[in-house]
């Protein structure tokens, strides 16, 4: 009786572990972007990123993850095992973002064109 006991407390609390592991997939987004750093003389550059990985983003979500994307590459530009005398570096970066704070980049968007607009009618009007 205490071993079966045992056993389920054990198994109780492995699954529940479980469960807290994968909670930040529910709730977030994980978007890959390709970013390039360009070393001449052990020196960065330039850095652009190449592509963002997003078939459900529109132009200005992209636009905001690709600035972060550079943010990151920047931060890690002169990283020991990134940092090189001449070449090209490639880098794949890897944002996780909220759904809600995604879905607050579109509603930017959205509220920024609709203003856009209404400066436009009120230009027309004068």
């Amino acid at each position: 009786m205490k071993t079966q006991l045992t056993i389920a407390l054990i198994l109780l609390l492995a699954f529940s572990s479980i469960q807290a592991q994968v909670g930040y997939q529910r709730d977030s987004l994980q978007i890959k972007a390709y970013a390039t750093i360009d070393y001449v003389d052990g020196n960065a550059t330039s850095i652009k990123v190449k592509h963002v990985f997003c078939d459900y983003c529109s132009e200005y979500q992209k636009e905001k993850i690709s600035e972060e994307a550079k943010r990151q590459t920047f931060l890690i530009r002169n990283a020991k095992g990134v940092r090189m005398l001449n070449g090209l570096y490639r880098h794949a970066v890897y944002i996780r973002v909220s759904k809600e704070d995604f879905a607050n980049l579109k509603e930017e968007e959205e509220k920024n064109e609709n203003q856009d607009e209404s400066n436009e009618n009120a230009s027309n009007k004068y």
